[in-house]
């Protein structure tokens, strides 16, 4: 029934009902709010509100002013919101909350409020730290309302079957992933708007147990650069890297990546072509990672690939020890019927893997210095003179298909 009422009709069965519930005795209005429930598909709560407001309502509803709710939060909170948003890389109120008190702890030790330094008051900074994650949105949601970026080009092109074969294959179906040293790795594409010629790419790798990932750049597709690539990424890894899980494309499935493999026992599956979900970590990581901080610009000169490769590190950091990231866990049933993915409380990466105790003690006590002296708007600063750099030197490249000089 609630589905073919307007609210206007609503409001105005609510009137008519008000006039019977002021004089009705207490179980007579019981049945009134049953009633009313029935007709509209309110709560009996807001059924008694709407009432209550019905009685004191003089006129049609329709004439009626309604008064805006006032904002709970400060315009200085606001303007501090903005602020700590624009140096932990922009991330969704869902992974900013739980990182909010650490944040301002970590700006407030490093003096790092900038322009908002006089806003910044105890009282305003409780303020922030009581924001859930849909109020965080929706204070931010003027300022996330640009344009999505163009989507990009697939440069992925499918090795020969018979070295697919040689490569087991391990799915999204086989149950979740629980070994902490298998990797998932992929490639992105600095092609622009064109895969003619050469161009840069970059390797991105993440553990799906703790979402630790890193990135590197390497000239091109070739194996001695890519088995350059998967030797940093082997190195930066907290943990000892025991499988490596990639997608169909030429530049994974070779004799010379597959002997690279075996000389460093490390075991190696492959996805489905066409299924993402075989990979789905480091996919995501794709686009939150690599284009969000690399835009999608041509990169194809010796300078871009030493300036992307200054870049990561920074990424990295923020994203590894200051963001945090959800694992799904299972799933549920709506009470529609409909599967439904349930996911953990958000955790960073580096929470992850201290708590997983799969750390030396060595890697322990590195990656805890490491983590105790980052400051975000530091790492902000670094990211964006980064970036406008590549941008200097690739935007009027990108748009014009002209050669690098």
């Amino acid at each position: 029934m609630d589905r073919e009422l307007s609210m206007a009709a609503r409001r105005e069965i609510t009137k008519k009902y008000a006039h019977q519930y002021r004089a009705a005795s207490k179980k007579d209005k019981s049945v009134l709010l049953d009633s009313l429930t029935a007709t509209t598909g309110w709560t009996r709560d807001h059924a008694r509100r709407a009432i209550r407001a019905a009685l004191t309502r003089k006129g049609a509803a329709s004439q009626q002013k309604r008064r805006p709710r006032p904002r709970k939060y400060s315009y200085d909170a606001v303007k501090v919101l903005q602020h700590v948003w624009s140096v932990t890389g922009q991330p969704s109120g869902k992974y900013l909350a739980p990182v909010m008190d650490d944040t301002l702890n970590r700006l407030e030790r490093f003096k790092e409020f900038g322009k908002v330094t006089r806003r910044a008051t105890p009282a305003v900074l409780t303020e922030l730290r009581s924001m859930s994650a849909a109020t965080i949105d929706r204070y931010l949601k003027p300022f996330k309302d640009a344009a999505s970026p163009a989507a990009g080009l697939s440069a992925t092109r499918p090795a020969p079957h018979i070295l697919r074969a040689a490569v087991p294959l391990r799915t999204s179906l086989d149950g979740p992933i629980t070994d902490p040293g298998l990797v998932e790795v992929d490639t992105v594409a600095h092609c622009g708007h064109t895969l003619v010629g050469e161009f840069l790419w970059t390797l991105s790798a993440t553990l799906p147990v703790s979402g630790y990932t890193v990135l590197t750049t390497v000239k091109n597709k070739a194996f001695v650069h890519i088995g350059a690539g998967m030797d940093r990424i082997v190195d930066q890894m907290p943990v000892p890297v025991a499988e490596v899980h990639v997608d169909n494309g030429s530049e994974f499935i070779n004799w010379g990546l597959i002997d690279w493999a075996k000389g460093h026992d490390i075991a190696m599956s492959r996805s489905r072509p066409y299924k993402k979900n075989d990979n789905a970590h480091v996919e995501q990581r794709n686009g939150d990672w690599v284009r969000r901080h690399a835009f999608r610009y041509r990169y194809e000169t010796a300078t871009e690939l030493q300036l992307l490769n200054q870049l990561w590190p920074p990424v990295m950091a923020r994203k590894n020890h200051l963001l945090p990231c959800v694992k799904a866990i299972g799933w549920t049933t709506t009470s529609a019927g409909r599967k439904k993915r349930v996911y953990d409380k958000p955790k960073t990466p580096y929470q992850r893997l201290v708590d997983s105790r799969v750390l030396d003690p060595a890697t322990r006590a590195r990656l805890a210095a490491e983590h105790d002296r980052l400051n975000p708007a530091d790492l902000a600063r670094r990211i964006t003179d980064i970036q406008n750099q590549l941008i200097r030197l690739a935007e009027r490249r990108t748009q014009t298909d002209q050669p690098a000089a």
